[in-house]
């Protein structure tokens, strides 16, 4: 293969009088001059044309959205593309759709990605549409260091879709000319148009994003045109495509963007390489306005696959010109290599040679990931079962933290105005240990330091982080679904995978329920969920996605790329919150035999489970307090009478054993709505019961008695308007009888129950004499208890 700035086929002595002059300086073009490749094991001879009616055979490899996976993987990656590239040297271009760089795993990103440019460099990558993680340090980042800087990158960067502001002047290469065993390839390369909301404003500001099909088509026409520069052969790469994978009609039916690409893309375009969604495919799509198909690719991410299209290309002549048709295409996507390092180094120079990279990489990440990013008090973790870490099954401090930091982070609304933070636990991949883990970090700091290394390897993979709306009932749903079923309705491997949630959400639910049935009730900062309100949800861009069989995410609105790497929130997060210590209260709790409403005077009891975390540090509770907790609106005849301080509050502790216990109550004699609610010692998690509390054992605040559908016809209870005290007896509020307007009641002894606020018509004169005497208080209560149970 070789590589040309813009240079004419030989087959036409026109255009090589124009290639001459352009080699010259002789004529301007639309566009600078794009840097040659220089490939690593010395320039390779170009090969003769074949004569008119001759074959020619191309191997198009394509990676897209590497992310700078520079891990012991590498090697691995390297040697595929080299064993694709033996099977025809000559025929060979490697090519990317874009994201090469941004996202990045640490030993990369570390390095300013200086690693994953000198891998695709070894490896003689020829272009790569940039992608809009290329922009994730700016326009100025992009042109002035990775294509042009110190030590930029080898290969041609190309997009044709980024203009200047306010303009259609290119802002970047549009394409580059390749001759490839005979044939001139042109490769143009456009990028997502949703660029503008992926990265950072301020970055691009001085810059516009067009419509990537137009560019491809004004590209495509302006080298097949008989005029500047020619392609024989011409290949797209878009850094777009598809949003699904299932078959084409579904693909386009699903994406708007990826119809067009399909439908739109002029015919002059002979194959096409996609990129962005991170999809696996291989599409024969149809040539727009012909009969036939051309091969539509994508390779998924990360270095993990391969994409491999072959074309037969067959020379011809019309009015004197050569024509060349791809006659026959294939097309296939080539799992990552699982061939040992050390017999790759040694059959392939180039592999050699990035193993060296990756090596002194690695070796570099190590020493900065040693650098402190903040400090814990204790350990948080995953889930331990059995000794061992990572029980996706069970709650966990480190998961909940996770999500915590989340909507620390995108509760802004330029970066999505996240309220809840979901964390699949699938996504920790280590613990935050107050002694120092030997394996991330050998550098002898103190107990309580968090590396930069220990910090990254929690969150390794590099997701985005992303917003989405769903409503009450759609939030309530995702719970559900953490009882684990396929997009089929299977039973997956791990049949339960438990969400860390931020700290204000609490749930309850019955596990021997059925499915889609088991969630008895959820609370957003303190209020029941609304099942018609609209909540915003941060998460990770896996997840967002229905990752994990979280199906409902997918029917998220208003979904938002946020932009910002978890990684990079996460360590953010640790410096701005150091030291962190453990929570051990949970946010969900497993509740069976709990009645749906109560009423005054009820025996109630049920079983609760899993109060306990298994996290690493995580206390055994001990015991459980259950208290009634009114509420207060202040308006009603109940409230106005008994304030919800004198109603009885804590109405029995339980013992706790194995993160379980048994609840047995009597429900109060009177209730004013509010919640049951139960706290866990020593881990203080609280747990509302899903109980639907009436107002019941008091009158109405229209006087009326409860359920009852008629006011009453005395006075109303309370003080008139004005500040002399009434004259007339007024109606109390508890029993019906009369007091002294004038007079104050005193408390009951006991702090739990009612306070003494009025007496029986029938015995005013004797209460009050006993009250005279201080030591009657008892006695009142006594009969007004005795009233009340006879009413």
């Amino acid at each position: 293969m070789k590589l040309e700035n813009k240079v004419p086929k030989a087959a036409s002595p026109v255009k090589a009088t124009l290639g001459a002059a352009l080699s010259i300086g002789l004529l301007a073009l639309p566009v600078a001059a794009l840097p040659a490749v220089a490939a690593n094991t010395g320039p390779e001879p170009e090969a003769p044309a074949p004569s008119a009616g001759g074959t020619h055979e191309l191997n198009l490899l394509g990676i897209n959205d590497f992310h700078g996976r520079i891990d012991t993987n590498t090697v691995k990656f390297a040697g595929t593309v080299e064993q694709l590239r033996a099977e025809n040297p000559e025929g060979t271009l490697f090519t990317s759709a874009g994201d090469n760089i941004g996202a990045s795993l640490f030993a990369s990103a570390a390095q300013d990605d200086q690693p994953t440019i000198d891998v695709l460099d070894a490896l003689d990558l020829a272009t790569s549409a940039v992608g809009n993680h290329e922009f994730d340090q700016g326009y100025e980042d992009l042109t002035g260091d990775v294509i042009s800087g110190k030590d930029p990158a080898d290969f041609a960067y190309l997009g044709a879709n980024v203009y200047e502001k306010g303009t259609r002047t290119p802002a970047l290469d549009e394409y580059q000319l390749a001759e490839v065993n005979g044939l001139t390839v042109g490769i143009i390369g456009v990028v997502t148009e949703d660029t503008r909301t992926l990265v950072s404003p301020g970055g691009i500001s001085g810059i516009d994003f067009g419509d990537p099909v137009e560019a491809v088509n004004r590209v495509a026409a302006e080298l097949s045109d008989g005029e500047g520069d020619e392609a024989d052969i011409i290949l797209a790469s878009y850094h777009e495509g598809a949003s699904t994978s299932a078959d084409l009609g579904a693909a386009t039916a699903a994406s708007p963007v990826f119809e067009r690409i399909v439908n739109e893309t002029s015919p002059e375009v002979d194959a096409i390489f996609n990129g962005h969604t991170h999809l696996a495919y291989t599409f024969d799509a149809p040539i727009p306005g012909s009969d036939g198909t051309r091969p539509v690719v994508q390779t998924g991410q990360y270095g993990e696959n391969v994409g491999r299209i072959q074309l037969t290309v067959t020379e011809g002549e019309a009015g004197g010109e050569p024509t060349f048709d791809v006659t026959d295409y294939s097309m296939d996507i080539v799992k990552r290599s699982t061939t040992d390092d050390a017999a790759l180094t040694e059959a392939y120079p180039r592999v050699a040679e990035v193993k060296e990279i990756v090596d002194a990489a690695l070796t570099e990440a190590k020493t900065v990931g040693a650098q402190p990013v903040g400090s814990v008090t204790a350990d948080i973790t995953t889930a331990f079962a059995d000794g061992k870490r990572d029980d996706r099954a069970s709650e966990s401090t480190l998961g909940n933290l996770v999500a915590d930091s989340l909507v620390d982070t995108l509760s802004p609304e330029e970066l999505g105005g996240a309220e809840i933070g979901v964390v699949n636990p699938g996504g920790l991949r280590s613990e935050l240990y107050y002694v120092d883990d030997p394996a991330l970090d050998d550098d002898g700091g103190r107990d309580g330091e968090v590396s930069y290394g220990e910090a990254n390897a929690v969150l390794p993979f590099v997701n985005n982080l992303w917003t989405t709306t769903l409503t009450g009932a759609q939030f309530k749903t995702l719970l559900e679904q953490q009882w684990q079923l396929t997009a089929d309705g299977e039973v997956p491997s791990r049949p339960y995978l438990q969400l860390g949630l931020s700290d204000n959400v609490s749930y309850t639910y019955d596990a021997n329920a059925g499915q889609g049935s088991h969630i008895t009730g959820v609370w957003i900062d303190g209020e029941q969920l609304d099942p018609d309100r609209e909540y915003r949800i941060g998460t990770f861009s896996f997840l967002a996605q229905g990752g994990d069989n979280f199906h409902v995410f997918a029917d998220g609105a208003n979904t938002r790329d946020s932009g910002l790497v978890d990684r990079d929130a996460w360590i953010s997060y640790l410096e701005k919150n150091s030291p962190l210590a453990p929570s051990f209260e949970r946010r969900s709790a497993a509740l069976a035999g709990v009645p749906a409403t109560v009423e005054p005077g009820q025996d109630v009891s049920f079983q609760v489970s899993k109060l306990d975390l298994t996290s690493l540090g995580a206390p055994e509770n001990t015991a459980l307090t259950l208290r009634y907790e009114p509420a207060d609106s202040g308006v009603s005849a109940f409230s106005r009478a008994v304030p919800a301080a004198a109603l009885p509050a804590d109405l029995g502790t339980f013992d706790v054993a194995d993160g379980g216990a048994t609840v047995s109550f009597t429900v109060p004699s009177e209730l004013r709505g509010g919640a049951f609610t139960l706290t866990a010692a020593p881990s203080g998690t609280v747990v509302r019961l899903p109980i639907e509390v009436p107002t019941a054992g008091l009158p109405h605040e229209d006087g009326g008695q409860p359920g009852g559908d008629e006011p009453s016809a005395e006075p109303t209870t309370g003080q008139p308007d004005g500040d002399e005290p009434s004259a007339e007896p007024t109606t109390s509020p508890l029993n019906g009888g009369t007091a002294d307007p004038g007079a104050s009641a005193p408390a009951a002894p006991g702090g739990g129950s009612l306070p003494f606020t009025g007496a029986s018509g029938l015995l005013p004169l004797g209460i009050g004499a006993l009250v005279l005497l201080g030591g009657g208080t008892a006695a009142v209560l006594a009969v007004r208890r005795r009233k009340q149970a006879g009413r």
